[in-house]
């Protein structure tokens, strides 16, 4: 259950009923257009448009449409109640006023979703006619559909072998040219993710897939991903409590982002280049697990010591990012649920974003707001390089003072970028901790949107 449809969607506004988006400002009009007998209604029931309150409108035979209230909120979750709040036996459509119907229609679209892999929802969302031009909206939703779903999969079933596999058949969905490495190959090419993977029984995959758009020639920019695909990690001999594995099926939220990104990317048809990385391994304790100060060499010639095994999603992207600088991309991107320090630093909601181009990092700053998919920036701060010293090696995995923790993850990220590569790293938890409008509990689809806008803006 890795790419559900969005089958609550119709086409057609025949039989539909209304839902009247109201705001307090406007209240009074509305009153004035509706019918006496349900002005009158909502007049008593106290209806006053504020954030998230709806109320069924009564008509002759039953219900005869539905008010939402937004308040002052611009945001599209504010109608991500709705699948679940209006009655599921009737269709329903948004009646155009002072809103943006499209971003409504991808904030009811998120609102649906319910993880449906090992039991059946208790109730279905409500059916909504999209108008034709909502494709954007659509696609977007899916995406982010497929991203949860991927998210949300338990660990023993979404492996790294089964990761590997849906990412060959996306990839193989828009006719893109596909590799995988494993064993041996994989081994030779990718000898840090080789190390983090070495612990398990289910073996790690690396999956790369070139493609490109209709439009695009031999000199289009070339938009390079990398995802941190860590299907479960225990932290390895650096055991993590067991309040600290619950959720540790969704170490692989950067990857799956990454393809939902990619997802969009294609389904646009955008007129670039793509290549696509993602590094599918399972962080384990065996006897054949990497040890706290193994020292082990990059796939760039690097050696790196282990001061930490539970820093492994570093190990698994820079491997990733020194092949996909070999390219010289006109602009690398790699996302990962990475650390805790940036949890602490931002919360939940708020992935971190380093970048070593300014003008990238401001143009997505703006358009994470615009489109309601946040962000926020912090220093690739130089003065801390130093601390991924070590005695024995080039570099340490991680630092032995017990601060800035992202950003010393993302400076030793930053040490496998060619120069001259524009790189942005994005720092995410990828996780709802509870359900809101919009966001419901699990799995979540962090900066796909306003990475896809960067995107869209500059090519």
């Amino acid at each position: 259950m890795l790419d559900q449809t969005l089958d609550f969607v119709i086409d057609t506004p025949d039989g539909t009923r209304p839902v009247h988006v109201v705001r307090p400002d406007g209240l009074a009009r509305f009153f004035d257009a509706l019918p006496p007998a349900q002005a009158g209604f909502l007049r008593e029931s106290g209806f006053t448009a504020k954030q998230d309150e709806l109320r069924l409108l009564p008509g002759s035979d039953g219900v005869a449409g539905a008010a939402l209230g937004i308040g002052n909120d611009a945001s599209l979750f504010v109608y991500g109640g709705l699948p679940m709040q209006l009655p599921e036996t009737i269709a329903w459509r948004l009646e155009p006023g002072d809103y943006d119907q499209a971003a409504a229609t991808l904030g009811y679209c998120l609102g649906a979703y319910r993880y449906s892999g090992f039991r059946s929802p208790r109730r279905k969302p409500a059916s909504l006619f999209v108008p034709h031009d909502h494709e954007t909206s659509l696609s977007q939703a899916s995406a982010a559909w497929m991203v949860r779903d991927l998210i949300n999969t338990p660990a023993n079933v979404l492996g790294p072998v089964e990761l590997a596999e849906f990412t060959v058949s996306l990839a193989e969905r828009h006719d893109a040219d596909c590799k995988l490495s494993a064993g041996a190959a994989l081994e030779q090419a990718y000898p840090t993710i080789a190390a983090v993977g070495r612990g398990s029984v289910r073996p790690p995959q690396v999956v790369g897939f070139h493609w490109r758009g209709s439009a695009a020639t031999d000199d289009a920019p070339l938009l390079s991903l990398c995802g941190k695909g860590v299907c479960f990690d225990t932290g390895g001999y650096d055991l993590k409590p067991s309040a600290g594995m619950l959720r540790m099926k969704k170490d692989m939220g950067g990857a799956a982002s990454v393809l939902g990104l990619a997802r969009l990317i294609m389904q646009a048809d955008l007129p670039l280049r793509l290549a696509v990385r993602i590094g599918c391994v399972e962080n384990s304790v065996s006897g054949t697990a990497m040890r706290p100060s193994d020292v082990v060499r990059t796939r760039s010639g690097l050696t790196v010591e282990i001061g930490n095994t539970d820093a492994e999603g570093r190990l698994v992207l820079c491997d990733l990012l020194d092949e996909a600088s070999e390219e010289n991309p006109s602009l690398l991107v790699d996302c990962a649920t990475l650390t805790g320090a940036a949890r602490t630093a931002l919360g939940p909601d708020l992935p971190a974003m380093f970048c070593n181009d300014d003008a990238t990092a401001e143009a997505l700053s703006r358009l994470a707001g615009a489109v309601h998919d946040p962000l926020w920036r912090l220093p690739l701060w130089s003065g801390y390089d130093d601390w991924l010293k070590s005695s024995v090696a080039d570099m340490n995995n991680v630092s032995s003072k017990p601060m800035a923790g992202s950003i010393v993850a993302a400076l030793y990220l930053q040490r496998f970028i060619k120069p001259g590569v524009p790189w942005l790293h994005l720092d995410l938890y990828a996780w709802n901790d509870q359900s809101r409008p919009g966001r419901p509990e699990g799995g979540e689809a962090m900066g796909m949107r306003a990475l896809f806008a960067l995107a869209k803006q500059k090519w």
